[in-house]
């Protein structure tokens, strides 16, 4: 379970990108900064 102050937990998730869709995990990302940034409710009726 995710907790505000601690790392990440390791995950893995499909991605968009240079208009495919690939897996990817934050360990591919070791190492460098970065920002997870989603849209829960992108793609719903909500």
């Amino acid at each position: 379970m995710p907790k505000v102050g601690k790392p990440a937990p390791e995950f893995t998730t499909m991605s968009y990108q240079n208009g495919d869709f690939e897996e990817v995990s934050l360990s591919d990302y070791e190492g460098q900064w970065k920002i997870v940034f989603f849209y829960p409710g992108d793609f719903t009726f909500v």
